[in-house]
């Protein structure tokens, strides 16, 4: 069974920092590269930035240099440190394999005021 519990979400002014985290099943986590994901109101979603089992990672141009993406093997977890947040990054964040399982977990919203 797939399960994917994000958290860390919150509202933030411009400039902030937030960190996301992501609690995986063990069985999809291990051998699988983890994406975050978002969704703001109206739009489609999309990745935000993804961590091979190794460790390599791939940022969307929109959070490069702000964003770092990490995994935690021990803990299968995911983490996602956004620091100078902008009011575009408001969104709902989702973590899921890459590509993606149909199944998605809850997802934190992250607001972001100017």
């Amino acid at each position: 069974q797939v399960q994917l519990v994000e958290s860390g979400g919150g509202l933030v002014q411009a400039g902030g920092s937030l960190r996301l985290s992501c609690a995986a099943s063990r069985g999809i986590f291990s051998r699988n590269v983890m994406g975050w994901y978002r969704q703001a109101p109206g739009k489609q979603r999309d990745l935000v930035a993804r961590i091979a089992p190794a460790g390599s990672t791939v940022y969307a141009d929109s959070v490069k240099g702000r964003f770092t993406i990490s995994r935690d093997g021990a803990k299968n977890m995911v983490f996602l440190q956004m620091n100078s947040l902008k009011p575009e990054d408001t969104a709902v964040y989702y973590c899921n394999t890459y590509p993606s399982y149909p199944q998605w977990g809850q997802g934190t919203q992250v607001t972001v005021s100017s």
